[in-house]
């Protein structure tokens, strides 16, 4: 296998795995070699990603994590050090979406549900994915932003709030523990036809076809594609990258 792809002996942490971009990086992370500690709410389709896995090249924890929930999410890091005895990779993918609103009809609860799940969640990860990474004196954070965490979105105001955070948090993290060996960086896809579409219906082929006409590509990128981008951006070679914001957009970015 070549070096660069090359996740042999590595662990890593990944939230919402039960699906989407998560389920697709367990797989690839997986089939390089890599232990994995892995969670989701969807306990049932977790398990369908731990059974789409292949037991004998590497060992696989699997377990149930509300990821606002910070105790839930410190005892993901606990099981990797029980079983693994280190963490090299911790990414925070869980999140959610919001139904369409405009800004002046915003409601708290919207806002307090984005914050919980899209902000603490990534928030818990980091603190303990860092604690036991100081301790070993390296490791690697990647969090799942979006196209709306490095711009705006019309009638998503609690979601790119939530998603700007994301990128806050992974630049903060990125020049506070570079010295000691921890890097950290955040991709940011334009829309991908994961689950997460089918808040307010937009997993339609219609609605799909609608939102590709925002891409100079003129369609959107498939799970597989930003998964490949997350596999390059963790490759054990891509040493000196960090702090970075990669989006993933089919050139969404450079209009």
């Amino acid at each position: 296998m070549d070096s660069l792809l090359d996740f042999s002996g590595q662990v890593a942490m990944i939230t919402g795995a039960a699906s989407g971009f998560g389920r697709l990086l367990s797989q690839g992370l997986a089939a390089r070699g890599c232990n994995l500690v892995i969670s989701d709410i969807n306990t049932d389709e977790l398990e369908n990603t731990v059974s789409s896995l292949n037991p004998d090249k590497n060992k696989v924890i699997s377990m149930s994590c509300d990821v606002s929930n910070e105790s839930q999410v410190k005892a993901m890091v606990d099981a990797a050090m029980d079983n693994f005895g280190r963490l090299d990779i911790g990414v925070n993918n869980a999140g959610i979406a919001h139904s369409l609103v405009p800004f002046h009809e915003l409601e708290q609860a919207t806002m307090d549900k984005q914050m919980a799940v899209n902000v603490n969640g990534v928030m818990f990860g980091m603190k303990y994915q860092i604690e036991v990474m100081l301790k070993q004196g390296a490791g690697h954070i990647l969090n799942v932003s979006s196209m709306a965490g490095i711009g705006g979105a019309p009638k998503c105001a609690a979601y790119v709030a939530a998603k700007h955070a994301v990128v806050g948090l992974t630049r903060t993290a990125a020049v506070e523990y570079a010295k000691k060996g921890i890097r950290a960086n955040a991709i940011c896809p334009f829309y991908s036809p994961t689950n997460i579409l089918a808040t307010d219906g937009f997993d339609s082929p219609e609605s799909q076809q609608r939102m590709a006409q925002g891409s100079p590509m003129r369609r959107l990128g498939t799970p597989q594609e930003i998964v490949n981008t997350m596999i390059l951006v963790l490759s054990p070679g891509n040493s000196y990258m960090n702090g970075q914001t990669i989006a993933i957009d089919g050139g969404v970015s450079a209009w």
